[in-house]
């Protein structure tokens, strides 16, 4: 069984059981945290597709803390300037557990 759901202006597909990386939200750890706008759900050969969402679908899971992705380097150039700028960034996500899909 899968859903798809609608969380923060991005399209998740998830399972019972799966770790998601979300972007990044302010809550602390072990909380629960239940997302409504269910586009699409998936049971075996039954689908149920929304319009635009799906009436009465729920997915719960809890907040497993917060992460960081993988660094990304940027570099400026400019040949023959002695121009060479070198910075990096990390962006946060958060870690949630997806518990039941519940139609």
């Amino acid at each position: 069984m899968y859903a798809i759901i609608d969380a923060d202006g991005r399209q998740y597909k998830v399972e019972t059981g799966q770790i998601v990386k979300m972007d990044f939200r302010e809550v602390d750890p072990e909380t629960a945290i239940e997302f409504d706008r269910v586009l699409l759900v998936s049971d075996g050969d039954n689908i149920s597709v929304g319009a635009p969402i799906v009436a009465g679908a729920k997915v719960t899971g809890t907040i497993m803390g917060e992460i960081q992705g993988e660094k990304l380097v940027i570099q400026k150039f400019r040949r023959r300037k002695n121009y060479r700028r070198k910075t990096g960034h990390r962006q946060t996500y958060t870690k949630v557990r997806i518990d039941a899909i519940n139609v």
